[in-house]
């Protein structure tokens, strides 16, 4: 179906960013690629696409496939009938029925009669009823412009489909129909994707990293549990590398003690035996050479034991390095922050039909939900005092809280990543302290000096939460705002191990229901109920 052999890729500077990648896909394979940002996956589905040229290697398809890209914007100007690629056949069509029954439109159709009404079933199925194909695509939410793409995949109906990120800007229902597709479908699929529900529904994981593919034979729990079995190998061959080097070291102590002992001994029998000074300088440079081949078969053993354990460390995740370690937040558990009561918003047109009656109490965990434009923001800004309720009673307690929205806004794009954690600094750490900090969360000294803007939203993340152990109090309540969308799979990870650890209110707004389950979610506020 699709075959890679020793692919390569390199950046127009020559970077090189893939190398030496095979990859064999059959048909009706359901395959899930996963890596670091950074790791050149939405690179490698570019290259099976066809959009960009691999620097070397070879790439066989018996199949077209059907590309869904991340989006960016850079579809904005187009129409979705250009965006699907039927905007020939589509006006080819128009002028037929038009009158125009020329060979070129003919030509361009194909036979392909029913093209518009496939598009307007496929937009349908998507939630995009009665949507024009002359529409911008610019005009669309992130959300509406994936559901265009996935619909393409009806309309084309191909044997091979690429998939990058296809959940990032769906909601719940959205979700549920991209889930149901990828478990249904005949279509042999390749998903770059960091949601975990989706990857739960893949035969097989292929991690690409350093620049190599290793294929592991289940879904993303599979793949979990095979990376905690091989951490596991990895975390004692480190502590045997350890050992063996302390070992190696103490041997090598021990063994040049004996030999300057055995060496001072020498000297003094020799000065007792009045030997000639020409004699006593032969047996000294010869002692001094036995030493330093002693010294240098110790030095190369300790070497080579140095660099096995430093690969090792490399290896190993560093997700268990970033840990919160904040003081507890200062209100106590069950404490009522939030009292709702007929809550809603507007004057002459209310944003929900039902008002809104809930409660937030100190420790609890609560997501919040609701499709795209049910309200999820504006209710954050209302239980954050930023906007006051159209209607109804909102009781508000004294309460510290930090709002993470996806972008993280609450990172100063001005300033460079060491100023952004003195910013925090109002417990006036020293500077040696916060630069150990910055390091635990993975920003070493060349770091320190680089402007945030240049940061990727993982990185944003980790500078966040570092920040957070930097002002050291936790705030009373963390409001996350679609904190996944952007991150990694290894960055949710650090981000979930980092939450986990908070023992102040959580409130979430997500449609990732695999990340509400990890962080302990316990109750919801579903906006969609209330629409």
């Amino acid at each position: 179906m699709l075959f890679l052999q020793e692919v390569a890729y390199a950046h127009p500077n020559r970077d090189v960013l893939l190398s030496d990648i095979n990859l064999s896909v059959n048909k009706q394979d359901k395959i899930a690629l996963i890596g670091h940002n950074g790791a050149g996956k939405s690179t490698l589905l570019k290259i099976l696409a066809g959009e960009i040229a691999p620097t070397a290697g070879l790439v066989k398809s018996n199949s077209k496939p059907y590309y869904v890209p991340q989006l960016f914007g850079q579809f904005n100007e187009k129409t979705i009938a250009e965006a699907l690629g039927v905007s020939a056949k589509i006006n080819a069509l128009k002028g037929i029925l038009d009158g125009d029954v020329t060979e070129a439109n003919l030509t361009t159709l194909n036979d392909d009669w029913s093209i518009d009404e496939r598009c307007q079933v496929a937009l349908s199925h998507w939630n995009l009823t009665g949507l024009d194909l002359s529409v911008k695509m610019g005009m669309l939410s992130g959300g509406q412009k994936t559901k265009v793409f996935l619909a393409g995949i009806m309309v084309h109906n191909p044997e091979l489909v690429l998939l990058d990120e296809p959940s990032n800007h769906l909601d719940m229902l959205g979700r549920d129909i991209l889930y149901d597709y990828i478990q249904t479908t005949p279509h042999t699929l390749l998903v770059v994707s960091h949601d975990q529900t989706l990857l739960n529904l893949a035969g097989t994981v292929l991690e690409l990293s350093k620049r190599r593919i290793t294929a592991y034979g289940g879904n993303y729990d599979f793949y979990l549990t095979q990376k905690t079995i091989e951490n596991d190998a990895l975390n004692q061959d480190l502590k045997s590398k350890e050992k063996a080097l302390r070992k190696a070291k103490e041997t090598e102590r021990q063994t040049m003690e004996r030999q300057q002992k055995l060496d001072s001994r020498g000297k003094k029998k020799q000065e007792k035996a009045g030997l000639p000074t020409i004699l006593m300088n032969t047996l000294k440079n010869s002692a001094e050479k036995s030493t330093s081949k002693i010294k240098g078969v110790h030095a190369e053993k300790i070497e080579s034991i140095s660099q096995d354990l430093s690969q090792l460390r490399s290896e190993i995740s560093d997700t268990g390095k970033m840990k919160l370690d904040l003081d507890n937040a200062a209100l106590h558990q069950g404490k009522i922050l939030v009292t709702a009561e007929n809550l809603n918003v507007g004057f002459k047109r209310l944003l929900w039909q039902k008002p809104l009656n809930f409660q937030i109490m100190s420790g609890e965990r609560i997501a919040i939900k609701g499709a795209n434009g049910s309200g999820k923001t504006t209710l954050i800004k209302i239980i954050l005092g930023d906007l006051l309720p159209g209607a109804g009673n909102l009781q508000r307690a004294e309460f510290k809280a930090i709002y993470i929205d996806q972008d993280y806004s609450l990172i100063d794009n001005s300033l460079s990543i060491y100023q952004q954690a003195q910013r925090y600094n109002t417990g006036m750490l020293q500077e040696h302290e916060v630069k150990t900090r910055l390091d635990r969360f993975l920003f070493p000294k060349e770091y320190w000096d680089k402007p945030c803007v240049a940061l990727s939203g993982g990185e944003k993340m980790r500078l966040m939460l570092c920040s957070l152990t930097i002002g050291n109090q936790a705030p009373d309540m963390i409001i996350l705002d679609e904190p996944t969308n952007n991150l990694d799979i290894h960055n949710i990870e650090i981000l979930t191990n980092a939450i986990n650890e908070y023992k102040g209110t959580l409130l979430v707004v997500s449609h990732d229901a695999y990340f509400l389950q990890r962080v302990r979610v316990e109750t919801e506020i579903d906006l969609s109920e209330f629409r």
